[in-house]
């Protein structure tokens, strides 16, 4: 059976990318077929291909299989903020059949959300619509930061309340000179009802290493 997960964070530009990177490598290097998927892309880029997402990109690059752009990013949008956009119509149903696509061929599929929880769709709905109705286990990325505490806690709250199940959350340290770490690190341990799958430390040009030894999937 697919294993699917949907990556969130508690903001835009946590590291959502990176962790479903670190995933991703991670299930390949256990010998399973692995897809990436990026249902709705903001902030992408025009080229003679038409408009890319690079998050989108390096997900394609780390499937398992020759997926198209396409199939990994149904819905492509130029604007930073997927909400103001109203021009583009995000049909719900073919989210759901991509991820369908991907899942019929793949052992496991790392799907990486927009901004955080709530952020919305240019419905006026927030993406989290489309992973409840997927019935999707969420890993939450939570980019270690002044007030990352309360944006953590408040995140799990939401996903449980909306009926998921919060399969595991990873920490991102994208401050690197925060103090405190180690406190943080405790407190977010100690109050997120699900297991800590890993630590990325700061890493320059993070999405082009190897991962792997910073993700511990045994609990997924």
């Amino acid at each position: 059976m697919t294993k699917c997960f949907f990556v969130t964070g508690t903001d835009t530009e946590v590291g959502k990318t990176v962790v479903s990177l670190a995933l991703l490598q991670k299930f390949a290097e256990a010998g399973q077929r692995v897809a990436g998927y990026k249902p709705v892309a903001k902030g992408s880029r025009m080229t003679e291909h038409g408009p890319r997402n690079q998050d989108a990109l390096l997900l394609q690059a780390h499937s398992s299989a020759e997926w198209t752009y396409a199939q990994i990013n149904p819905v492509t949008l130029v604007e930073d903020e997927i909400s103001l956009n109203r021009d583009t119509c995000i049909d719900h149903q073919a989210l759901q059949s991509g991820l369908v696509t991907l899942a019929e061929q793949s052992d496991c599929v790392i799907v990486e959300g927009s901004g955080g929880w709530r952020t919305l769709l240019n419905d006026g709905k927030p993406l989290s619509d489309w992973a409840i109705a997927q019935q999707l286990p969420v890993i939450l990325v939570v980019g270690i930061k002044p007030g990352c505490v309360s944006h953590a806690l408040l995140t799990a709250e939401t996903v449980i309340a909306d009926g998921l199940k919060l399969a595991g959350w990873v920490a991102n340290r994208i401050n690197p000179g925060l103090p405190h770490y180690a406190e943080i690190i405790h407190a977010l341990q100690e109050k997120i009802p699900a297991p800590l799958l890993g630590e990325l430390p700061y890493l320059p040009r993070a999405a082009e290493r190897d991962l792997r030894g910073y993700i511990d999937i045994s609990a997924l």
